[in-house]
């Protein structure tokens, strides 16, 4: 261990600190900002003539984004919005979405990200549970809000189109959306207000300032709703600013052997409003002066791909199934990464069948890392200067500590599989008006439980070996789909997997493997002697499903929920 870590907190539990880069310190220095609203208008300042988003040829300057920014704060103010109310963001990655989203900050007010494919029952949930005042929603989506708009709260629906911020070039997008691709479903909100009226009135109102704490809330990140019933996670100013500025630390690592961009470009293909892309691509893009590529629709792969030949991308955050469908792209390999510096992989596992191919194919390592709504989300990542896939979620991040325990939450000795609970500053306030539920994921000496199954190894690194509710048992014996998957991805034949446990009268359950074939000649029985040579008995699919495709959340991943029925 170097002087610094011993200097800063050479405690015997803290053994990733060993492993930390040499230039990392164990801990984060005090807040260099009160709040997100400070952030981003000293980075605006900061970095005016820049590009800090991009989306369809389109880009917009730090200048821009602070104008419009001010003009959508300025107008929710002037409709009676006090500071701490909530106000719902409906859209995907489209200029407008971190316009609105700084806005709302700016205002003094809370911003609850809305997942634009939800059905009208899980809108409903989320804008009751949350109390939104007002909500910003793309026009495509804009007839799920009037299904429930008479149920909740709402005094405010701002609809805005696709192509409102794409200057001329946005009537042709409109007309595109609505008459030729039939993108948007009749809707009918009369008290409705037009995004482009926002702007205009907004530009003739004052934003006035207000003051905001590091502990109050900035984020309603609701959870997926794996576990349950979805929950707000209540994410304060602090916790993103921290974990901002862990990330940045880490990422300094990244340029002690190789010359740092003046201008960072990361491609945000991850939905803004999911918490990965939020914090690394918007808020440290931001952070940064860097300019984030938006992609409205990642599952267009070949547009995608077509967008991506355009730019020098340095930063590529994506989750395993994202990685994987652009390499099946023809094109992808046409596509010149020698300026990428990281690729970041999280939200789901990332198999190392995916990440060897990735390599390969761009010359850069997908380096893991992992968190939750709950924090920030990032509390552990591999080290940035790494140059190979290590299957581990790496160590935790400056200020976190990570803890293995039991179910009856004492803390598990190295190598022994267990709970990851999680501390630090970027662990949220607890969930939204949920007492209850945070009592149940909060310990006594304040560790988030994560519910996910891992263990620590001697250096610090922390493997993931599944989530608790996830796990599979077999006379007896724990049986991790996530091993059982990546096996499968082993298999040249096989594009995507997932495994579940289902009832067995002899050993109460069974593995069994639902599998989307790369090749159509692959058969039961080569999968069934592929896993025969890479699984032990109790660990092999019993039963094998061929299906077209798995269902998958909005971000991608592979939902085994659905699965199980």
């Amino acid at each position: 261990m170097n002087e610094l870590h011993a200097r800063e907190g050479n405690r015997q539990d803290k053994v990733w600190l060993a492993s930390y880069p040499p230039s990392v310190a164990a801990e984060i220095p005090p807040l260099a900002y009160t709040s997100l609203v400070h952030l981003f208008e000293s980075c605006c300042v900061e970095y005016l003539p820049r590009i800090a988003f991009s989306s369809m040829g389109r880009a917009m300057t730090y200048r821009d984004l602070e104008a419009e920014s001010r003009k959508v704060g300025a107008w929710l103010q002037a409709q009676g919005l006090a500071k701490g109310d909530r106000v719902a963001v409906m859209m995907p990655n489209v200029l407008q979405n971190p316009v609105v989203t700084y806005g709302i900050l700016r205002a003094g007010l809370v911003v609850v990200n809305v997942n634009p494919l939800y059905t009208p029952r899980e809108l409903e949930h989320q804008l009751k549970d949350s109390g939104a005042k007002a909500i910003f929603v793309l026009e495509n989506f804009a007839h799920t809000v009037q299904q429930v708009a008479a149920q909740v709260g709402l005094k405010h629906i701002v609809v805005t189109a696709m192509g409102d911020m794409l200057g001329v070039k946005g009537h042709v997008v409109n007309l595109v959306v609505r008459k030729v691709k039939k993108l948007v479903p009749a809707w009918s909100i009369p008290s409705a207000t037009s995004f482009k009226t926002v702007l205009s009135e907004g530009k003739h109102q004052t934003l006035k300032p207000v003051d905001i704490a590091s502990d109050d809330i900035a984020f309603l990140q609701y959870t997926g709703g794996t576990t349950g019933i979805s929950k707000g996670a209540a994410l304060t100013h602090a916790n993103l600013i921290s974990n901002k500025m862990q990330i940045s630390m880490w990422l300094d690592a990244a340029f002690e052997n190789r010359q740092r961009p003046e201008i960072l470009t990361f491609v945000c293909a991850l939905p803004l409003y999911h918490i990965f892309a939020l914090t690394v691509n918007s808020l440290m893009g931001i952070a940064m002066g860097g300019h984030n590529i938006l992609i409205a629709n990642p599952r267009d792969i070949p547009a995608f791909v077509k967008e991506l030949q355009q730019h020098k991308v340095h930063v590529f955050p994506g989750l395993n199934t994202l990685f994987n469908a652009l390499m099946n792209n023809p094109d992808f390999g046409k596509v010149d990464f020698s300026s990428m510096i990281l690729a970041l992989g999280g939200g789901m596992a990332v198999q190392r069948p995916v990440a060897e191919r990735w390599q390969a194919m761009t010359g850069t390592a997908i380096t893991e890392g992992y968190g939750l709504s709950e924090t920030s989300p990032v509390a552990t990542a591999n080290r940035f200067d790494m140059q190979e896939f290590t299957g581990m979620i790496g160590l935790p991040l400056p200020s976190t500590d990570i803890s293995i325990r039991d179910e009856e939450g004492n803390a598990l000795p190295l190598g022994e599989v267990g709970e990851i609970c999680i501390r630090g500053p970027q662990v949220m306030a607890g969930y939204w008006q949920r007492p209850d539920e945070t009592a149940k994921v909060m310990t006594e000496d304040g560790f988030f439980r994560s519910g996910d199954m891992g263990y620590m190894d001697d250096r610090g690194y922390t493997k993931i070996v599944d989530r608790k509710k996830d796990m599979i048992l077999v006379s007896g014996f724990n049986v991790y789909p996530n091993e059982v998957e990546e096996v499968a991805a082993m298999h040249p034949g096989v594009l995507e997997s997932a495994a579940i446990g289902v009832p067995d009268r002899h050993s109460g359950e069974v593995v069994k493997l639902f599998v989307v074939k790369k090749d159509p000649n692959l058969t039961e029985e080569d999968l069934r002697e592929h896993c025969a040579a890479n699984l032990t008995g109790y660990k092999r699919p019993r039963l094998i499903e061929f299906r077209t495709e798995l269902p998958k959340s909005n971000v991608g991943k592979i939902l085994r929920r659905e699965l199980r029925g």
